[in-house]
């Protein structure tokens, strides 16, 4: 990774120009330029930037950062899901912002492939397509037939792709702590935190064992969810910048067409997707986060097949708990209770009004209340909620992020597949039935039982701590205590503060001078 502490500031200035030139071309920095919020220094960097250049009367957020490059595109979908850091239609135009480059030749690829596994591709593979099924920033995809004869999907990372994306978000990093540290509302967005969630996410994309686990643990986790399949991997033949993983036959879920001429039912497909979202993001904590319309598929006995698990999202067991009680308050309009959550997840600062901020959730949601079912959207409502964040000062909440970015996506595709679908219809039944098991009486006891049986299982381990910090007694008695006694300097600071520089300290120095006068005398040393 390129070192923030060797990296020149010239160098982090000289890439920032050169960027903002591009997306000055696309017209994308003429947001940037008109917010209030923006900071005078970014101003003047971005009017030095666009200096010259010819804009387009629309801007093009997603060509831009496409023209940028791979770190770019990646950095741009997860822009994607921050309308309040860089606005609404700069995020809306983003969604469109399609993961593709041309594909790397087929010689480099196989050099990838034999260089990581130090054999020749023939040992591994009978035969390889050269010409690529997918061409993405990160990697390109390859179908193939393993030695034993099974049809595969190969995986392989761009030639260099590490080295340039650290290089590149070396530069993102040193952007936003300069950004956050002009303070207002550029601090309140967190820009630092957004890149190292970036970071973190690439870093996890740029390491195929890390995809593959992914994709095994959630395989895991769906195994008993019915019509929701993920492909099984292939460990003899992944490592870090090469996995395999079982090829998948099927219909794209966004050929409606040819979905449709297959027979299939686009109500019934709607709602199993949005449920299968639903058990990974609240019953698993565990969701794939890039569940856009090129990674599923549909066979053709109707189940959905998730492919590409570079990005998954991870929430805890309370945050869920809140996040169930907040989509159920949302539904049924119980708007006191999901302000209290928001509270008590500490998303609000304390000094806001619980009220005052129930109000403006009702602002947000009762307008779609009693609409038709075609006009309701959680993409909507979220989008209402993120507009009230900058009035309560709430810090934006990474998490909270990208499941907002799935759900979008999740709404869009069971849309697409079902005009008529009323996804808090669809959604109500399940969260309502998560929240029984998870927040009722029977659950409450359980997880009581559950915390004061861990307590006692630590108390051996506890007991073992208290006698190292204090260790059972040698074999010397005891000694006797002995008693309290107050010297005199500190009887003579604690009542003149000044040690012996009072009385006691001269009586004390004329008694030694008369005692050494009368010893001389007697000894006639003193004539």
């Amino acid at each position: 990774m390129e070192d923030l502490r060797v990296t020149r500031p010239a160098t982090h200035i000289w890439r920032l120009l050169k960027w903002g030139r591009t997306l000055a071309r696309h017209g994308a920095l003429r947001g940037i330029e008109r917010d209030p919020n923006t900071p005078p220094q970014v101003k003047r960097l971005v009017r030095l930037a666009r200096f010259g250049t010819v804009q387009p009367a629309e801007p093009d957020y997603a060509g831009a950062f496409q023209a940028i490059g791979p770190a770019a595109i990646k950095l741009g979908q997860t822009l994607a899901t921050r309308p309040d850091l860089v606005g609404e239609d700069a995020a809306h135009n983003l969604l469109s912002l399609q993961d593709s480059l041309p594909p790397v030749p087929f010689a480099q690829i196989k050099h990838q492939i034999e260089r990581s596994f130090e054999r020749p591709l023939e040992e591994l593979f009978s035969s390889v397509d050269p010409e690529p099924v997918g061409a993405a920033s990160i990697a390109q995809v390859h179908r193939a037939v393993t030695t034993e004869g099974r049809e595969v999907a190969i995986k392989v990372l761009r030639p260099d792709i590490r080295e340039k994306f650290a290089r590149d978000i070396a530069t993102y990093e040193w952007a936003a702590a300069h950004l956050e540290a002009l303070g207002g509302e550029a601090m309140r967005l967190r820009p630092r935190l957004t890149i190292a969630n970036f970071k973190r996410w690439t870093n996890s994309e740029l390491d195929l064992r890390r995809e593959a686990a992914s994709a095994s643990e959630l395989a895991d986790a769906m195994r008993g969810v019915e019509g929701y399949r993920i492909p099984e991997i292939d460990w003899d033949r992944t490592n870090g910048r090469v996995m395999t993983i079982e090829w998948v036959d099927g219909v794209k879920i966004s050929n409606r067409d040819a979905l449709l001429e297959a027979g299939h039912d686009m109500s019934d497909l709607a709602r199993r997707l949005v449920l299968a979202f639903l058990n990974q993001a609240i019953s698993g904590g565990f969701f794939h986060a890039d569940m856009h319309q090129g990674n599923l598929f549909v066979q053709a006995d109707g189940t959905i097949v998730a492919i590409d698990f570079g990005i998954m999202g991870r929430i805890d067991q309370r945050a869920r708990q809140w996040l169930a009680e907040i989509l159920y308050g949302l539904i049924t309009g119980n708007y006191k209770r999901v302000a209290e959550i928001h509270f008590e997840a500490q998303y609000v600062p304390s000094y806001h009004s619980v009220d005052e901020f129930a109000t403006a959730l009702r602002a947000v949601g009762e307008p779609m209340r009693g609409k038709p079912v075609s006009e309701l959207s959680v993409g909507q409502m979220l989008d209402g909620l993120f507009a009230i964040t900058r009035d309560f000062d709430m810090q934006t909440q990474p998490h909270l992020l990208l499941l907002q970015k799935t759900m979008v996506m999740v709404e869009g595709i069971a849309t697409q597949l079902n005009p008529a679908i009323n996804m808090w219809e669809t959604s109500a039944p399940y969260v309502r039935s998560w929240m029984r098991d998870e927040l009722g009486p029977e659950a409450a006891i359980a997880d009581r039982i559950r915390e004061d049986t861990e307590t006692l299982l630590r108390v051996p381990q506890l007991v073992r701590r208290l006698e190292e910090q204090f260790p059972a007694k040698g074999g010397a008695p005891d000694q006797p205590p002995l008693p309290d006694v107050e010297l005199m300097w500190d009887r003579s600071e604690r009542k003149t503060g000044g040690g012996l520089r009072g009385w006691p300290g001269y009586l004390i120095a004329a008694l030694a001078g008369g005692a050494i006068v009368y010893a001389g005398s007697m000894m006639g040393w003193l004539g």
